[in-house]
C-alpha cells in the first residue's frame, strides 16, 4: 500500500484501462523505476516509507502548489490572423479561483509580482473574494503568500483567458508534408519558398483559409539523417534545410568566384530536383533529405561571407537577442556536434553539462560556428514570417498550421540543454490495444511534470511562443499528452510501462495564454485511446479536435458510419492523413495490397480485402443516400469528391484536404510499423499513375481544381 500511495502522489498510475470494465496492475518494478526518474526513491520498503513521510510531511505545510492557475473571460481572446480582441461577454463574470487559494488561512496576505514588473497588494479578503483577482492582468506572475502562522509561499500564478482564438467561420484548406511538395524552384524537396507559394495560390484562387504542414523542427543529423518530422533534435527551432536559398537577402551581393561557386549548387540542385520529378517509370528517385542539406549547407557558406548590411545586422541583434539563451543553447550544441557527434551522451563528459566551465570555454572557441547557426536559425526565421505573411495577404481566415510532436530525440539539443526537465532512463509512447498488442515505444525522453511545474511551465512556454510566432494555428499531435504519458522505462518492454499524469489544467492554462497572445487557432490531435473527459476538458478551452471520417462512427449503438450532423463543431475534419492511406489506395484496395507485401497483414490479404470493400461499401451506401454521389459511384475521382461533400454536410469548423487525395496518389507518406521496408517521409506528392508532381502541375490540374470546387459551393 505504502508504493502505491507514493506512486499515487507523484501521478504516477498503478494500474490502467486498456478498455472499459478492464483493469490491468503496472509490475511494482515499473513503478519504482519510473519514481526514480522523478526524483523518488523507492528502491527499498525503507525508502518507501521515508520519501511517503516526507512527501506527506511536504504536502501538510505547503500553502499553495507551485504553479496556479486562475481563468478569466475579461479580455477576451483575439481572432485568427491578430485580428483585435473580441470581448466575450459584456459583463464578464470574476474569475472562478482555484481550490487551493479559497483554502488558504483567513487573514493569510497575498501579493503578485506581475511579469511587467508592477507589484499589487491584495486585500486579506482575496482568498474568498473572487473580485479582487479581477484587476489582474493575463500571464505569468509570482504569488507571495504569507499565512498568519508564519508560513510563506512563493508560487507562479498563471491568468490565462478561457478559450483560445477560433477560427472567425468555416473554412478549409490544404493539409501537405511541406517536403513532399516540390516546385520547380526547389532544391530536392520543398521549401519555405514553396509554402509562400502554396499558400498565396490556393488562398485567392481556390478560397481556402488554411495549409497545415508537417512539423518543421530541426532534425538530428545522421548519415542518414532520420527523415521523420517527429522525433527532432529540437522542437523549438525549425531545420534550416527548408531555406529557399535564393530568398536569402545576400544571396543577391555574392560576387566573384563565390558567385561561379554558388551558380554551380544551383545547377546540382536542379539536377537533383528533375531526378525526383522524372515521370519516367521507374525512374523517380526518392527525396534524400542529407543531399539537400549538403548542397544549401555549401550555398550557406558562401552566404556566411557576406556582411550585413547595417539595418540587417539591427535585425539579427534583435532576433539574437529576442530568443537569448534558447537559442544560444541550440546553436551551441549545433556546433558541439559537429565536432564531437551528433549524440551528446558520447560527447567528453564535462561537455555534457550545458552549465560546465568546459561548455563555456567550448562555446568561446566555437563562437564563430555558434553564430553561424543563430544567423541559420535567423534566416529560417525571415522566411517562417514571410511564408505567414503570404497566407495573410492571400486573404486566409487562418493561414499557416504548424505542426507540434510529441517529443523530442534523445540525444539531440533539446535534450542537451533541458536535461532537468526530461526524465532520464525513460522513454514514452503507448500501451497494449486492440490495435497494437506489444505497446509501442517512441524513443522520446518525456518532460518531468515536477520540474514542469516548479519551473511555471518554463520550458513549454518557450516552445510555444518559438513555434507560435509565425502560425495562424498549431495543431498538437498526441494532445492527449497535456493529461498523461505512457512512461517506459529504459530496457523494459513498452507493455511494462505506466502512465504518469501532467497536470493539465496548467498546461492548457499556458496554452491558451499563448495562442490568445499569438491570435492562434489550436487544434488537438485526439485519435486514438483518449481518457475519458480529455475531450470535453479540450473542447471547453476552445482546442478544436481531429476527427477523420474513416473512424467517425456510432460506437455507442449501431456502429454505422455517422450522420454527418451528428459530428462535433470543434475539429478539423478530414477523410485521411499521413499516417492513413491516401483515400484512392483505400478506395482500389492498393493499400491492402502494399501491406500484405511488406509481411504487415496478420492475417490472409482475401480477408482483409473482404473487411475492407465492406467498409468502403457501407460509406459509399451512406453517401448515395445523402445525394452525394449524383454518378451512382463507380468512379474513382467522383467517390473522393463525394467523401470531401460529406465532409461540407458536417458542422465541422475546419476541413482539411489531403493534398495527394486532390490528385490521386495512392502512397502513403508514412507507413506505421516499418522503418527501412517502406520509404517513409521520403515521397514526392504523384498522381494517380505514380508520376511526380510539382507545384506548378498541381495548380495547373483539372482533377483537383474538381475536387476543391466541392468545397467552394455553397
Amino acid at each position: 500500500m505504502g508504493l502505491a500511495r507514493l506512486a499515487e502522489l507523484h501521478g504516477v498510475a498503478t494500474a490502467y484501462s486498456p478498455s472499459p470494465g478492464v483493469s490491468v496492475p503496472v509490475p511494482d518494478d515499473t513503478v519504482v523505476a519510473v519514481l526514480a526518474a522523478l526524483g523518488v526513491d523507492a528502491s527499498t520498503p525503507e525508502a518507501v516509507d521515508d520519501a511517503l513521510s516526507g512527501a506527506e510531511s511536504a504536502g501538510a505545510r505547503r500553502l499553495l502548489p507551485a504553479t496556479l492557475v486562475l481563468w478569466t473571460t475579461r479580455d477576451g481572446a483575439p481572432g485568427a490572423q491578430g485580428e483585435p480582441p473580441v470581448p466575450l461577454a459584456p459583463a464578464p463574470p470574476p474569475p472562478e479561483l482555484p481550490p487551493a487559494l479559497t483554502a488558504l488561512p483567513p487573514g493569510s496576505v497575498l501579493r503578485v509580482e506581475t511579469e511587467e514588473g508592477e507589484s499589487v497588494e491584495l486585500p486579506h479578503s482575496a482568498p474568498e473574494e473572487p473580485a479582487a483577482w479581477a484587476r489582474l492582468p493575463l500571464g505569468v506572475h509570482r504569488l507571495a503568500v504569507e499565512a498568519p502562522d508564519g508560513r510563506t509561499a512563493w508560487v507562479v500564478l498563471i491568468i490565462a483567458p478561457a478559450v483560445v482564438p477560433r477560427p472567425p467561420a468555416r473554412t478549409h484548406g490544404f493539409l501537405v508534408q511541406l517536403y513532399s511538395l516540390l516546385s520547380a524552384r526547389s532544391w530536392g524537396m520543398g521549401d519555405l519558398g514553396d509554402l509562400a507559394e502554396l499558400a498565396g495560390w490556393s488562398g485567392r484562387t481556390l478560397g481556402a483559409g488554411f495549409v497545415q504542414i508537417n512539423p518543421l523542427h530541426a532534425a538530428v543529423p545522421g548519415d542518414p539523417t532520420d527523415p521523420s518530422p517527429y522525433r527532432p533534435s529540437s522542437r523549438r527551432f525549425p531545420d534550416p534545410v527548408h531555406l529557399r536559398i535564393e530568398d536569402v537577402p545576400e544571396y543577391a551581393y555574392v560576387r566573384g568566384a563565390d558567385r561561379a561557386r554558388l551558380d554551380a549548387l544551383v545547377e546540382r540542385a536542379a539536377a537533383l530536383r528533375e531526378s525526383v520529378l522524372d515521370k519516367t517509370p521507374g525512374k523517380g528517385a526518392l527525396i534524400d533529405r542529407d543531399a539537400v542539406w549538403a548542397l544549401k549547407r555549401a550555398a550557406l557558406d558562401i552566404l556566411d561571407t557576406v556582411p550585413l548590411g547595417p539595418g540587417r545586422r539591427a535585425a539579427y541583434w534583435d532576433f539574437l537577442a529576442a530568443q537569448g539563451r534558447a537559442l544560444e543553447d541550440h546553436a551551441t550544441w549545433c556546433a558541439l556536434a559537429e565536432v564531437h557527434g551528433p549524440e551528446w551522451h558520447d560527447w567528453p563528459e564535462a561537455l555534457r553539462d550545458p552549465r560546465s566551465a568546459e561548455t563555456a570555454a567550448a562555446r568561446r572557441e566555437l563562437l564563430d560556428r555558434i553564430d553561424y547557426h543563430c544567423r541559420l536559425a535567423w534566416l529560417t526565421d525571415e522566411q517562417l514570417a514571410a511564408a505567414s505573411q503570404a497566407a495573410v495577404d492571400a486573404g486566409m481566415a487562418v493561414g499557416i498550421v504548424h505542426d507540434l510532436a510529441v517529443g523530442v530525440h534523445p540525444g539531440g539539443a533539446d535534450a542537451w540543454a533541458q536535461q532537468d526537465a526530461f526524465a532520464a532512463g525513460i522513454s514514452i509512447g503507448a500501451p497494449p490495444d486492440a490495435f497494437n498488442a506489444l505497446g509501442q515505444d517512441w524513443g522520446l525522453p518525456p518532460w518531468r511534470p515536477d520540474v514542469l511545474a516548479a519551473s511555471g511551465y518554463a520550458p513549454f512556454r518557450g516552445l510555444l511562443q518559438g513555434l507560435l510566432r509565425h502560425a495562424g494555428a498549431l495543431r498538437i499531435d498526441h494532445v492527449m499528452g497535456l493529461f498523461r504519458l505512457w512512461w517506459v522505462p529504459q530496457g523494459q518492454d513498452p507493455t511494462r510501462g505506466t502512465y504518469v499524469r501532467y497536470d493539465a489544467e496548467a498546461m492548457l492554462a499556458v496554452l491558451a495564454l499563448e495562442a490568445h497572445r499569438a491570435g492562434a487557432v489550436v487544434i488537438g490531435e485526439d485519435l486514438g485511446t483518449v481518457e475519458p473527459g480529455v475531450r470535453e476538458a479540450l473542447q471547453r478551452r476552445g482546442v478544436l479536435g481531429t476527427s477523420v471520417l474513416w473512424f467517425e462512427r456510432d460506437w455507442e449503438g449501431t456502429g454505422r458510419p455517422l450522420p454527418p450532423e451528428s459530428w462535433r463543431e470543434g475539429c478539423v475534419a478530414t477523410v485521411t492523413t499521413h499516417d492513413l492511406p491516401p483515400t484512392a489506395a483505400r478506395l482500389t484496395g492498393e493499400y491492402a495490397e502494399l501491406r500484405h507485401r511488406l509481411g504487415l497483414l496478420t492475417r490472409p490479404l482475401e480477408q482483409e480485402r473482404s473487411e475492407e470493400q465492406a467498409e468502403i461499401a457501407e460509406w459509399l451506401g451512406s453517401l448515395a443516400r445523402l445525394g452525394l454521389l449524383p454518378g451512382g459511384g463507380g468512379d474513382e475521382e467522383e467517390e473522393i469528391r463525394a467523401f470531401y461533400r460529406f465532409l461540407t454536410l458536417t458542422p465541422a469548423r475546419m476541413i482539411g484536404v489531403w493534398l495527394p487525395d486532390a490528385v490521386g496518389d495512392r502512397r502513403p507518406q508514412n507507413l506505421p510499423g516499418t522503418w527501412n521496408q517502406y520509404p517513409n517521409w521520403r515521397l514526392p506528392v504523384a498522381d494517380a499513375e505514380g508520376r511526380p508532381m510539382s507545384l506548378e502541375e498541381l495548380a495547373a490540374s483539372p482533377r483537383l481544381h474538381g475536387l476543391m470546387e466541392v468545397l467552394r459551393a455553397p
